[in-house]
């Protein structure tokens, strides 16, 4: 009788918010996940210490439990401490010898791998049988700094949500920001761009959803008296997220720096026209102007130009948005990836 297949899956917990749980959750919804029994290892949560271990100790017992009638142990971490967590979890998988699939979602090279946790990295990446990364661009990071072999690194997208969209829906005079609110996401550098062009489109509004610094978004947008045209919604999710991007015309994000930006692959499920930065995977897949608006993260005033001449440009809307809609249903689809990571399993499972 053949031995059923089953691919442990050990990350954070689904109740955290951010980009990995986000890509689990799109990963659990496809036949890949029944087809190799993927068993979600939920390791950490973001509350008080003392549920923090709890969670830790719970998940160690659960993953003891399941190794050894696992095929694949796949572990997604990011920065350092995400790093620190699983080492146990890595450790306890090359000792029972089972197939490592390590998941790195990382935003930046410099703040994740620099010289006091290069060694860290590097003995993660050299035990691990493959490493997947979000961008090729990632892929030589790791091949020039660390020396990890080519052979062993996969380049694999986050993607694309799967939307049922609605027609009905009333396009509004929103500009969207999904994200949290913090430096790295430069959210202060959209506020002031649209506060330049904001009295000459007075029905225009900058909607900033996502948790962090709302205080400080508030208070700028006041500074700039441009309140009443910036809504701060917080953190959304759910109906009132669909709502949000079904209605909004125009996506930006001006990050520092990304892996591949989740907001921006549900900004494209939406058909939404987008304006970032190129940051991570995204110079690897954007033409300026064609299918993506680019800017450099600095230039508020440049960044000013572009909204301006999206939102009075409707053949360029359109563009922009056949294009994201192009992304969603092709390169960066849930079937396409899903596709993707069958191979990688298949080809761990045989070897």
């Amino acid at each position: 009788m053949k031995r059923k297949k089953r691919v442990l899956i050990v990350a954070t917990s689904s109740k955290t918010r951010g980009g990995i749980t986000s890509v689990i959750k799109a990963h659990q919804n496809t036949h890949l996940w029944q087809e190799w029994n993927c068993k979600w290892i939920e390791t950490h949560i973001d509350r008080s210490k003392i549920v923090k271990l709890s969670y830790a100790i719970f998940a160690l017992i659960k993953f003891l439990n399941n190794l050894p009638s696992a095929n694949i142990v796949h572990i997604h971490l990011s920065g350092p401490v995400s790093a620190k967590r699983k080492q146990v979890f890595i450790k306890l998988t090359k000792w029972l010898k089972k197939p490592l699939i390590i998941h790195f979602h990382a935003f930046s090279a410099d703040a994740n791998i620099d010289i006091r946790y290069k060694k860290c990295y590097l003995k993660i990446f050299t035990e691990a049988d493959t490493v997947i990364v979000l961008s090729n661009s990632w892929k030589q990071g790791l091949i020039d700094d660390l020396g990890i072999s080519p052979n062993k690194i996969e380049v694999l997208y986050n993607p694309c949500p799967t939307i049922e969209l609605n027609q009905s829906v009333q396009k509004e005079n929103l500009i969207l920001y999904a994200g949290t609110l913090n430096e790295r996401k430069n959210y202060k550098i959209l506020i002031k761009a649209f506060a330049i062009i904001a009295k000459e489109f007075p029905t225009w509004k900058l909607v900033l959803a996502g948790n962090g610094e709302v205080e400080q978004a508030i208070a700028l947008a006041r500074t700039l008296e441009i309140e009443n045209q910036v809504d701060c919604k917080g953190w959304i999710a759910g109906e009132d997220k669909h709502q949000l991007f079904s209605k909004a015309s125009v996506f930006c994000l001006p990050s520092y720096a990304e892996g591949f930006p989740m907001a921006v692959l549900d900004a494209w499920a939406y058909g939404l026209p987008v304006i970032t930065t190129p940051v991570g995977g995204i110079p690897e897949v954007a033409i300026d102007g064609e299918n993506i608006i680019l800017f450099n993260p600095n230039e508020f005033q440049y960044l000013a130009q572009k909204l301006k001449q999206l939102i009075m440009d409707q053949v360029l809307q359109t563009k922009l948005s056949k294009a994201a809609l192009h992304f969603a249903n092709n390169q960066f689809s849930l079937k396409q990836i899903e596709s993707d990571m069958n191979k990688v399993y298949n080809k761990l499972s045989l070897n």
